[in-house]
């Protein structure tokens, strides 16, 4: 893209994001087989981001996980991924959609199907955000420039 401001686009030509992953090992190799478009970012989107994901058969959108700050909002448009919860599990399918409040349910989607399952994620941007991970050994802070470090939950680093 050129320097100029994008004003449309079909998401399919917006490429997959090169890194699959953000996570220290060994939880990267929990999300193998998520890939995502970063819709936002094409248009220079600031404070939401909008990713079109896709989600392998056996592969999972993250760590179950909550945010302290962001809401995050998915809507299914194929497939039919399981939304696990620490409050239970449901099926989704195409045209449901789920949201989920700062400091609320942890949550992730896993694709227990034969079928990949593609999804819109959307969350806002605010500045201070943490992530907490009720079954592993691991949070996420972001640092002054916005920029993800995953730590011990003792605070000691990856």
């Amino acid at each position: 893209m050129s320097d100029e401001l994008r004003l449309a686009a079909f998401a399919a030509d917006i490429p997959w994001r090169a890194k699959s992953s953000g996570y220290p090992e060994p939880f990267a190799a929990r999300v193998a087989g998520r890939m995502k478009r970063k819709l936002g970012d094409a248009f220079g989107l600031k404070n939401i981001g909008v990713n079109l994901t896709r989600l392998a058969p056996g592969a999972q959108s993250a760590l179950l996980h909550r945010h302290s700050v962001a809401d995050e909002f998915i809507y299914i448009l194929t497939g039919t991924p399981t939304l696990v919860t620490d409050r239970g599990e449901v099926e989704l399918a195409p045209g449901m959609c789920a949201g989920f409040p700062a400091g609320g349910v942890a949550h992730h989607l896993v694709n227990r199907s034969e079928a990949p399952v593609e999804y819109l994620e959307i969350s806002d941007r605010l500045p201070g955000d943490a992530g907490e991970y009720p079954e592993d050994d691991l949070m996420a802070v972001q640092d002054a420039a916005g920029r993800w470090r995953f730590l011990h939950k003792d605070g000691t680093p990856y």
